[in-house]
């Protein structure tokens, strides 16, 4: 759904005065007094110190991503999805309106306290205790005609009064002076820090105070330049406010005593020029504001979340992204956030409510963070802000939010989390056609690998002696006629080693082939596509096998390490690759590979009867690799209620020899295999190892076993042949003797 171009197009100041009305807000006028009573100057300085290494790094990380590309409506929501996928993104934009939308009634709350007198003269002159409510939900009432009637125009003028009203309080606080501030040094050396063990509670009390910041975002789809005036409005605004806070916390310290500052929560009274009338004002026209800032924010957050079709319900999407003709306003969006506020404006108090909120203002605030650090991280071409932070400033940000979060209430935290992943996999649910976080991570992986390879090529050209580790490439025309190649590839790779499936096209290049392989490998992810599946799929074009072969050997396996086996498959019962298999054993050969010959059986693979690998000690380097790979292959799921059975062939006269190998191989290997699961066959004169393994391993769900290249060069396909009674069976031939550690 497209949005309607509003007709108001906005510039810098509104960002600007939306966010620092948000920041000098209800907690400077009514909790910052305990704040310094509490913990003195010191401590409230840390506590601003801390808040802002969230704010400002957040500040920073939104303005360089809004320079990077066109921000439309939704604010943080648009940021967040287009950076995270629209799936995360809906998750976090949904708690993101939440907490906008409550907002409005926390601040409308905290503008009753402009009345206290009101209150006051009921309770002591008529002995009437008024519920806040009365004047609370006339107030939310009126707000929420004016927005749905005039609109963020409207809104926006309003705010510029209502701005101009709390910097001239804020301005006769400054000028005020009290019987106390003539008795202290204004010395920063005289001020205090006490009572550090309750920093963490003060800091969440006061921490709605440093949730504003990001405020004017939420105007994005208004502005006439969002790239300029989101990075100028947020950031003048978070500098602003810090400046502030600094200047206050100094006069409250200087101005009124501990006991004062705690048992008043209107301290700023009895401190500024004709206190009983501005500070009232002041926190009437500061509640004021940043309720109308919020009440113009969240409508357009839910409305770009509609646009989104975030929600299961189409109708729904459709009615919440509507805008008015005449003006571009989100009128049924602002309605459902004016019943949001109505309710808990009716509840009268969002103190427990308030916490989980500022939870979810946290986790945006991390999340702009983390997208900001995996861009620089990523390193994309397409990533080019013109406003740019530091990737250590966003790391830092993301670190202390996650921080902050588990020290204001870590059940808090955590139900926030659990709520917040409840909430995507619903939504992944229902958009199971949608990208999800491997939209953001790719460019950091790909660095990531990048990196590695570069290192493990370097690294491993100076080791003397490598541990030995499968890097194994498999070619196959026939993956969607038999899938046992990619299985046992797939076996391989699991936990040890690296696997790379090629499917062949057979053919050129050209524009006809390249869209058949690109089909196909889709198909194929498709079909691979479980959490057990670690082999890379990917496609080759070659007119020939032998050509095919040639290109896929020479090139390095995507683990940075290169190849140093090649599996080759064909059905057991129909052969018909196999002679062109054998033709290309030479090649495998002069590269220095080890190579597995799957001879794929129709019988099915019962894996409770286990793998049984045959061992001729004539052949030590096919003895130690078919031992190896019998250990990783055995280590995939498939195989956890399987066991291995290993069957060693020798003359009469070297059979205590053999033995002994074999137990001394299995023991220093540290391999799961018992001794009951070890036998030593005496071989006696014209018997056949082919005829044992018939009968021995008739059951097996794979049988392994060695083969010499001269003796395949020799006697050709024979080699291979007379395994009738056994089920599927692979054939190694070992370019070398591997060391088991």
């Amino acid at each position: 759904m497209e949005a309607k171009p509003s007709k108001n197009k906005f510039g810098t100041a509104p960002v600007f005065f939306t966010a620092i009305s948000t920041i000098l807000g209800a907690i400077l006028f009514l909790r910052f007094g305990y704040a310094v009573g509490t913990l003195g100057f010191w401590g409230v300085l840390l506590l601003i110190i801390l808040g802002h290494t969230l704010t400002i790094p957040t500040a920073l990380a939104l303005s360089e991503l809004a320079t990077n590309k066109r921000v439309e409506g939704g604010g943080e929501y648009f940021v967040i999805s287009r950076s995270f996928g629209l799936n995360i993104g809906a998750t976090i934009g949904i708690a993101l309106y939440l907490s906008q939308a409550i907002s409005v009634a926390f601040y409308i709350i905290a503008f009753t306290e402009t009345f206290e007198f009101v209150f006051n003269f009921f309770a002591n002159s008529l002995n009437i205790n008024l519920p806040r409510q009365v004047i609370s939900l006339p107030a939310m009432a009126v707000l929420g005609l004016v927005i749905l009637r005039k609109g963020a125009n409207t809104g926006v003028k309003t705010l510029y009064v209502v701005v101009g009203i709390l910097f001239l309080a804020i301005i006769m606080f400054f000028l005020g002076k009290t019987d106390y501030s003539a008795t202290v040094s204004g010395g920063l050396g005289n001020l205090e820090m006490r009572n550090m063990k309750e920093f963490f509670v003060v800091f969440a009390i006061v921490f709605p105070a440093f949730t504003g910041m990001t405020a004017g975002v939420g105007l994005s789809g208004d502005l006439h330049n969002p790239g300029k005036s989101i990075p100028l409005g947020t950031t003048a605004a978070t500098i602003t406010g810090m400046v502030v806070y600094l200047f206050v916390i100094y006069k409250l310290a200087i101005s009124a005593s501990p006991e004062d500052m705690l048992n008043n929560q209107l301290i700023m009274s009895k401190i500024a020029i004709g206190g009983a009338v501005i500070i009232p004002l002041g926190l009437g026209a500061s509640t004021l504001s940043s309720a109308l800032g919020s009440v113009m924010v969240a409508p357009r957050t839910l409305q770009a979340l509609a646009r989104d079709t975030s929600f299961p319900s189409m109708k729904m999407n459709r009615w919440l992204a509507a805008s008015r003709n005449t003006d571009g306003e989100p009128v049924n969006a602002s309605l459902v956030t004016i019943i949001i506020a109505f309710v808990f404006v009716a509840l009268g108090s969002v103190n427990a409510v308030a916490e989980i909120i500022s939870m979810f203002f946290m986790v945006t605030y991390g999340s702009l963070c983390l997208i900001s650090f995996l861009n620089h991280f990523g390193s994309s071409p397409s990533y080019r802000p013109s406003f740019k932070s530091r990737w250590y400033l966003s790391l830092a940000g993301f670190v202390v939010a996650v921080f902050v979060m588990f020290r204001i209430n870590t059940p808090y935290a955590l139900a926030s989390i659990i709520v917040m992943v409840a909430l995507y996999t619903y939504i992944n649910h229902y958009h199971r056609d949608r990208h999800g976080l491997e939209s953001l991570f790719a460019n950091a992986l790909f660095q990531i690998n990048r990196n590695l390879q570069v290192y493990l090529q370097k690294t491993g050209s100076k080791k003397k002696a490598k541990e030995w580790r499968p890097g194994v490439i498999c070619i196959s025309k026939d993956s969607f006629k038999r899938a046992k190649a990619f299985r046992l590839l797939n076996w391989i790779s699991y936990r040890y080693g690296f696997g790379t499936y090629l499917h062949r096209i057979e053919g050129y290049y050209s524009r006809a082939t390249s869209q058949q392989a690109e089909e196909e490998l889709a198909k194929l992810i498709e079909i691979y596509d479980t959490t057990q599946n670690h082999v890379y799929v990917d496609t080759i074009i070659s007119p020939s096998y032998t050509s095919a072969i040639v290109q896929a050997i020479q090139v390095p396996g995507i683990s940075g390490m290169e190849n140093n086996m090649v599996i080759f498959e064909y059905d057991k019962e129909e052969p018909e690759n196999l002679g062109e298999i054998l033709e290309n054993m030479r090649l495998i050969q002069a590269g220095n590979f080890d190579i597995c010959l799957l001879a794929s059986a129709r019988k099915e693979m019962l894996y409770r009867n286990g793998i049984h690998v045959w061992i001729d000690f004539n052949e030590p380097e096919n003895a130690s690799l078919l031992i190896l790979l019998s250990f990783i292959i055995s280590g995939h799921p498939d195989w956890r209620k399987s066991s291995i059975k290993v069957f060693g062939t020798c003359k009469p006269e070297q059979y205590g020899e053999t033995r002994r190998e074999l137990s001394e191989l299995v023991l220093s290997g540290r391999l799961p295999i018992t001794e009951n699961n070890v036998e030593i066959i005496r071989l006696e004169k014209g018997d056949s190892v082919k005829k044992l393994i018939n009968i021995r391993s008739s059951t097996a769900a794979l049988v392994m076993t060695g083969f010499r290249y001269e003796g395949l060069k020799h006697n050709g396909e024979s080699i291979l042949k007379g395994y009738d009674d056994t089920g599927t069976i692979l054939f190694v031939n070992s370019h070398n003797q591997k060391e088991i550690m």
